[in-house]
C-alpha cells in the first residue's frame, strides 16, 4: 500500500490501528506520522512503533494521502478548522470518533472530502476489534477496498449504512463491557465453588472466546452449537432451563436496545 499515513491523535485507539497496519505489512513505519500534543506521547510512540510523530497538526497531514482523526468527538471542532486548509484535496479521511455523524464533519471541512465514519471497539487494543464501517458518495471502491484492509489488520470489518451506526454501538462498541460481566459472572460463581481466582478467570474467559470462534469458524447458528452441548437431562440443560427461568435473552435485549437509544439521543 503505497500511501502516506497521518494519525491525528496518538491515543489508545490509534496505536492500536498503527499496530494493525504494521504488522500486516500494508505500511511501512517510514509511511505512518501520527501527532500528539505532549513530547512525551510523541517520545513513547516514536519508541514503541519507529514512526514519525509530530506537535503539529497542520505539517502533519500536508503530504497525507489518509487522515485518521483519532481524537475525542469534542476536538472535531478545534482540530477540523486547524488542519482543513492544509489537507490534500484527494486525501481520505477516516473518522474513528462516535457520535459525530458524516453530514457533521463533511459540514466542518467546507469542501467536498473523501470521508469514512468508523467505529472500532476496544478489543482492538488485542487486534480483535470488531469495526463498523460506512462512506460518503465521494469514496471510490479502492479506497473502500483499502480501509477495508486497514481494520481488517486489528480484527474484522463490516460495511453498514450510517443508518446502523447507533445498532453498532449496542452490539459491538458497548458490548465488550456485558461480555466482561458475563466472564466476571462465571468466575465468580466457580470461586464460589472453590476455584482459585485467577484460575476461574482463565477457564470462563478462555470457554468465551472459544465459543466465540466456534460461531465464527463454522458459521453455524448460535441455537445450534448451544443445543449440541446440551445432552439429555444432562448438565448444561439444567443450567440453561435456569438462565431461561432468570430472563437471560431479555435482560440483554432490553439493555442492548437501551445502549442503542441512549446512543440515539446522544446525537441529537
Amino acid at each position: 500500500m503505497n500511501h502516506n499515513i497521518t494519525f491525528i491523535g496518538g491515543g489508545n485507539m490509534a496505536s492500536a490501528i498503527i499496530g494493525g497496519i504494521l504488522s500486516s505489512g500494508l505500511a511501512s513505519k517510514e509511511q505512518i506520522t501520527a501527532t500528539a500534543k505532549t513530547t512525551t506521547t510523541c517520545s513513547s510512540l516514536e519508541e514503541r512503533f519507529g514512526i514519525h510523530t509530530s506537535q503539529n497538526n497542520q505539517t502533519a497531514v500536508e503530504n497525507a494521502d489518509i487522515i485518521f482523526l483519532a481524537v475525542k468527538p469534542f476536538l472535531f471542532s478545534e482540530v477540523i478548522p486547524e488542519i482543513k486548509d492544509h489537507v490534500k484535496k484527494d486525501a481520505l479521511i477516516i473518522s474513528i470518533a462516535a457520535g459525530q455523524p458524516i453530514a457533521s464533519i463533511e459540514h466542518m471541512f467546507g469542501f467536498s472530502i473523501k470521508l469514512v465514519r468508523a467505529m472500532p471497539n476496544t478489543p482492538a487494543l488485542v487486534g480483535e476489534a470488531m469495526s463498523a464501517l460506512c462512506i460518503n458518495d465521494n469514496v471510490t471502491e479502492d479506497e473502500l477496498s483499502t480501509t477495508i484492509d486497514i481494520f481488517n489488520s486489528f480484527g474484522k470489518c463490516e460495511v453498514v449504512k450510517e443508518s446502523l451506526m447507533d445498532v453498532v454501538t449496542g452490539v459491538s462498541g458497548s458490548s465488550p463491557a456485558y461480555v466482561y460481566m458475563f466472564i466476571e459472572a462465571m468466575a465468580d460463581a466457580a470461586v464460589a465453588d472453590g476455584m482459585p481466582r485467577a484460575q476461574a478467570y482463565k477457564f470462563a474467559a478462555q470457554s468465551v472466546l472459544g465459543s466465540a470462534k466456534m460461531v465464527l469458524k463454522t458459521g453455524t447458528h448460535p441455537g445450534a452449537l448451544k443445543d449440541a452441548v446440551c445432552s439429555p437431562g444432562g448438565t448444561t440443560i439444567e443450567a440453561v432451563a435456569v438462565l431461561e427461568e432468570k430472563g437471560l435473552r431479555n435482560s440483554v435485549i432490553t439493555a442492548q436496545r437501551a445502549c442503542v437509544q441512549k446512543s440515539k439521543d446522544m446525537s441529537k
